[in-house]
């Protein structure tokens, strides 16, 4: 009998406490699956939001205004200067429809606009369909004007997407954002716009992405250290069946000592079984996990982003972490069984 039908034999033994430690490492990996994968996937649809305009600078309506919305003279202003080129307007209004404060956003590039049936033009997202009852051909009052829905969506929210110039056209030729490019370092290019244009703020585009990155990484951080928590929990309970194993086997590990096992064949057994388990719970958590995630991915409507939610560094580092962690977690069981003394193991009842 080598070590390896030794701890086979055991978990095989043991069927239902093999099965209640697995459990743990089992729930420890799904849940770290599942939050980190879904943090992933948000990550990338962030990311994607962000990358959606090649631009330098954004310049909105400062903090201190009280107002979202630029008027057309600060328009024209930022228009005129010398230094900015290529430039690429954003509007988006709040208005109260039937009861429910609703979302209007111009388009610049309907490609981002995710179809679910219909045409672009005046697109309404799944919720506003339920919710207001909404569908092809229904007209939605905005601003003394009448919108006929042309198409629906499958994201969430009560968001209604239009062409951006009609979105301008509502809120009298204000708008939210200008994205734009420059001709000289951005850097500078900022100080001069907030001297010469008052009531604005301007970032740069390295700024945008790097507050986003550090929006997102915390978010990444702080999900996989709730995971790690609960793979923790698992991890405690392989020490706790290895160790309860061992005593309980002390007869047994004499008898095979007896016959010639070495102590790092012992340790080898007890290792491998601890090991089995991790890897066996870490390989089943995942499967649960990628289960979870394409369910969550499906409610949320993220189903675009499934490949972002599932890394292969994310597949591959639970199911290797689960098993080291395992093989570390029977270390000092193992170490406990290498130096029983036969004679004493011999005489345990």
């Amino acid at each position: 009998m080598n070590l390896y039908n030794l701890a086979f034999n055991n978990i095989r033994r043991k069927k239902l406490r093999s099965a209640l430690t697995m459990l743990g490492i089992i729930i420890g990996a799904a849940t770290l699956v599942v939050l980190l994968g879904i943090t992933a996937g948000a990550t990338a649809v962030v990311k994607d939001e962000t990358d959606q305009y090649m631009y330098d600078v954004v310049i909105s309506p400062a903090s201190g205004t009280g107002s979202y919305l630029m008027d057309s003279q600060t328009v024209s202003k930022i228009r005129s200067t010398s230094n900015l080129f290529d430039f690429r307007e954003f509007t988006a209004f709040r208005e109260n429809i039937n009861g429910n404060e609703m979302y209007f956003e111009g388009v610049n590039d309907w490609k981002q606009v995710k179809l679910k049936n219909g045409t672009q033009g005046v697109v309404i997202t799944q919720d506003v369909a339920d919710k207001l009852g909404y569908g092809m051909g229904s007209k939605i009052k905005v601003k003394d004007q009448e919108l006929t829905v042309t198409g629906i969506s499958n994201e969430q929210a009560l968001y209604v997407y239009i062409d951006q110039n009609t979105a301008k056209q509502l809120v009298d030729d204000k708008v939210s954002a200008i994205y734009a490019q420059t001709n000289g370092d951005p850097e500078t290019v900022v100080d001069e716009i907030e001297e010469q244009i008052s009531g604005v703020s301007v970032e740069t585009k390295s700024e945008k992405v790097a507050e986003v990155q550090e929006m997102t990484d915390q978010a990444l951080l702080f999900m996989g250290f709730i995971a790690g928590i609960a793979l923790l929990v698992g991890i405690i309970s392989v020490i706790n069946t290895m160790l309860i194993s061992v005593m309980e086997r002390t007869r047994e590990l004499g008898i095979l000592k007896a016959i010639g096992f070495t102590n790092r064949e012992i340790r080898g057994s007890i290792l491998f079984e601890s090991g089995f388990l991790g890897l066996s719970g870490g390989v089943i958590g995942v499967v649960l996990g990628i289960v979870g995630i394409v369910v969550i991915a499906n409610v949320l409507r993220f189903t675009d982003y499934l490949p972002e939610m599932m890394p292969l560094w994310l597949i591959l580092g639970v199911i290797v972490g689960a098993t080291l962690l395992s093989v570390l977690a029977g270390f000092y069981p193992a170490m406990r069984a290498s130096k029983l003394n036969v004679v004493e193991a011999l005489r345990n009842e």
